[in-house]
């Protein structure tokens, strides 16, 4: 393991959400409903897919690394100098599923993104509930 790897950050987001996971995984891969939540992009749950997101403050390109159908979801996250990867886990559970966002690769100059990632990402799955409350 090279200095910089273990210096390197990660952002966790855990909620326990009262949906099944085939639910919240139709949020996390279908780009109107990750749109509802997120941002803009052309999402799709098939290895080696890219594509890229879109907000007010800028892109992020992103390439899909892997996909276990409603278990989980991963994929790059590069923008502003950011080089990470997003990983979602849906862990079933008897009140519904446990939802784990993790996006790893944090490089100790990069604060501001670090911060602005741990202050996002609550935020981002907030949304996320609220969506898939409207959801049928």
């Amino acid at each position: 393991m090279t200095e910089a790897t273990a210096a390197t950050r990660s952002v966790i987001v855990e909620r326990e959400i009262a949906q099944p996971a085939e639910k919240i995984w139709r949020a996390l891969t279908m780009p109107h409903l990750v749109e509802e939540w997120l941002m803009k992009g052309d999402v799709a749950a098939v290895a080696g897919h890219k594509f890229r997101f879109g907000a007010e403050w800028g892109d992020v390109d992103c390439e899909v690394i892997e996909v276990e159908p409603q278990r989980v979801l991963s994929y790059s996250w590069a923008g502003k100098g950011l080089e990470s990867v997003v990983t979602w886990t849906l862990t079933p559970t008897p009140t519904g599923t446990l939802l784990r966002m993790e996006q790893t690769g944090f490089q100790p100059d990069q604060q501001l993104a670090y911060h602005g990632a741990k202050a996002g990402w609550p935020r981002f799955l907030g949304r996320l509930e609220e969506a898939l409350a409207r959801m049928d």
